[in-house]
C-alpha cells in the first residue's frame, strides 16, 4: 500500500505551535520529493453506479482523514460544483473543531461534495475518494493524524448511495486492489455540519504550510496523473460561492 508521506512528520495540530526558524528547519529536514514518494493506487471504477438521473445536482459526504486535503482534491475535480469541509457522525452541539479533536464526539472530519451527476457520477466520485483522496486501509488514522475523527467513512444521503458504496468496497476487497482490506465504514442518517471559515479552502490559501506540502499537494498531482480527464487546474472554492 502506498504511503504518500512518512509517518515521522508532525501531526497537523502541532503545526500552529511551531513558527519561524524552527518550522523552516523541520520543513527542510523532512521534505520528501514526489519522485521518492510512492504513487496513489489506481482502482477500477465501480461495477455498480447510479442509474440515469434527471437531477442536476447531487451531494456526497466523505471522510478520509484531515479535511484540508480531501476538500482540496475534490475542488480540483471537473463536475464538482462545491466542496465544503465539515463534520459528520455526531450532533450539532459538538460540531466544533476543538471539540471534535478530542475524538469522543462521534464526528469525523468530512467533506460535502456537491456535483453535477451528468458530468461525473457518484461512482466516479468514490473512485477518486478511494484512489487519491486518502488511504482506505487505515483504521482511525491517516498519515500522521490518528483518532476516530480521522476515520475512513462514507455518509450516504440515499439508499442507492449506500448500496453503491457497499458494493464498491466489496468489489475492491474481492479484487485485492490494496495490500490490506478496505476498512471504510458506511454511516447512514448522519447530518453534515460545515466547519469553521478558517478551515475552508485551506489547501489553496496555505500552499506552503508544511502539512499541506507533505500530505496534500501530492494528492493533487496524483489526481492529475490518474484522472487527467477529470482534473481541473482552477479549484472551485468555497469563498467564490458564498
Amino acid at each position: 500500500m502506498r504511503r504518500l508521506i512518512p509517518r515521522r512528520l508532525i501531526p497537523r495540530r502541532l503545526i500552529p505551535v511551531l513558527a519561524g526558524a524552527a518550522l523552516l528547519a523541520i520543513a527542510a529536514a523532512t521534505l520528501v520529493s514526489r519522485s521518492d514518494a510512492e504513487p496513489a493506487t489506481a482502482v477500477p471504477p465501480p461495477a455498480r453506479d447510479e442509474a440515469n438521473t434527471t437531477a442536476t445536482s447531487e451531494t456526497a459526504v466523505l471522510a478520509g482523514g484531515c479535511f484540508w486535503g480531501v476538500q482540496g482534491v475534490f475542488q480540483h475535480v471537473d463536475g464538482v460544483t462545491s466542496a465544503v469541509s465539515g463534520y459528520a457522525g455526531g450532533n450539532a452541539a459538538t460540531a466544533h473543531y476543538d471539540i471534535v479533536g478530542s475524538g469522543v464526539t462521534g464526528h469525523a472530519e468530512s467533506v460535502r461534495v456537491t456535483f453535477d451527476p451528468h458530468r461525473i457520477s457518484y461512482g466516479h466520485i468514490l473512485q477518486i475518494y478511494f484512489s487519491v483522496a486518502h488511504d482506505p486501509t487505515e483504521l482511525n488514522r491517516q498519515g500522521p493524524d490518528s483518532g476516530t475523527q480521522y476515520r475512513s467513512t462514507i455518509f450516504p444521503g440515499t439508499k442507492e448511495q449506500a448500496d453503491i458504496a457497499n458494493a464498491y468496497i466489496a468489489q475492491l476487497n474481492q479484487a485485492h486492489i490494496f495490500s490490506a482490506p478496505v476498512v471504510t465504514t458506511i454511516e447512514t442518517g448522519r447530518e453534515f455540519y460545515p466547519a469553521e471559515a478558517y478551515h475552508q479552502d485551506f489547501l489553496t490559501r496555505h500552499p506552503t504550510n508544511p502539512y499541506i506540502v507533505y500530505n496534500d499537494l501530492p494528492k493533487i498531482k496524483e489526481l492529475q496523473r490518474l484522472f487527467p480527464d477529470l482534473y481541473r487546474a482552477d479549484p472551485v472554492l468555497v469563498a467564490a460561492t458564498q
